[in-house]
C-alpha cells in the first residue's frame, strides 16, 4: 500500500515540545558536540583494542575502516529514505515518523535536534558492536570504527548545513542538496554526508513533490 508521507511547513525558527514528560523531553535534545565526542571516542577505543588485542594487519585495518565508512553512507541513505520518510497511512506510523524526523522538517533550525540523543547513540553503537561481532568476529574492531566515524561525519555535515552559510568551495553542493530535500522536495536527495547513493538509486533527479512514498 502506498501512502503520502506527512508534509509539514518548515519554520524559520522555533522548536517543538515532543514529550509531556520533562525528562523524556530533555533526553530528546542534545548539543552536537556530545554525540561527536561519543562516536569519535568509541571509534578510537575500538581501534586501540584492534591494535592491542587482535592480529589484524595495518593494511587490513585501514581497508575495513573505509569499508565501514562507505557502508554507513549506504545505511544513512536507506534509513533516511525508508524509515525517516516512511509512509504514514496509520496514526501510529504518522506519530512515529513525526517524532523521529518530521519534527526536524518542521523546525530545521532547531540545533538541539540535529543529532541523535546521547543515551540512544551509546545504546545503538553498543548493539551494533555485538551484532557485527557475531558476523565479523575480530574484524569488527576495524570495521565498526569506520562506521561510527562515518556517522560522526554525517552529524557534522548535517549540523553545518543547518547552522552555517554554505562555503565557497565544492562542499557548497552538500548545502544545496539538503536544501532541496528540506525546502523543495522531500522525495529526493536523501544523502546528507554524500550524494553517492542518490546517484546510484536515481533519487538525485527531480520528482513530483506529490508523488507518494512507498512504506518501508
Amino acid at each position: 500500500m502506498c501512502a503520502m508521507v506527512a508534509e509539514v511547513k518548515p519554520q524559520s525558527k522555533g522548536t517543538k515540545v515532543l514529550f509531556k514528560n520533562p525528562i523524556l523531553e530533555k533526553l530528546s535534545r542534545t548539543h552536537i558536540a556530545v554525540p561527536l565526542v561519543i562516536f569519535f571516542s568509541y571509534a578510537a577505543g575500538l581501534l586501540y583494542w584492534s591494535v592491542t588485542h587482535t592480529t589484524l594487519t595495518p593494511l587490513l585495518t585501514t581497508l575495513l575502516f573505509f569499508i565501514g565508512w562507505v557502508f554507513f553512507s549506504w545505511v544513512e541513505y536507506n534509513v533516511h529514505r525508508y524509515v525517516f520518510h516512511m509512509g504514514t497511512h496509520t496514526e501510529k506510523r504518522a506519530k512515529f515518523q513525526y517524532t523521529m524526523h518530521g519534527v526536524h522538517h518542521e523546525f530545521p533550525k532547531d540545533k538541539d535536534r540535529l543529532a541523535m540523543p546521547p543515551v540512544l547513540s551509546i545504546t545503538i553503537a553498543t548493539l551494533l558492536l555485538f551484532a557485527f561481532r557475531l558476523i565479523l568476529g575480530d574484524l569488527v574492531f576495524a570495521f565498526l570504527p569506520g562506521f561510527l566515524v562515518g556517522y560522526a561525519m554525517y552529524l557534522m555535515v548535517h549540523y553545518m548545513v543547518h547552522a552555517y552559510q554554505p562555503p565557497r568551495n565544492f562542499l557548497k553542493h552538500l548545502w544545496i542538496n539538503h536544501s532541496v530535500h528540506h525546502y523543495k522536495n522531500g522525495a529526493v536527495v536523501f544523502g546528507v554526508s554524500s550524494p553517492l547513493w542518490d546517484y546510484i538509486y536515481g533519487t538525485m533527479t527531480e520528482k513530483n513533490p506529490t508523488q507518494t512514498q512507498k512504506a518501508a
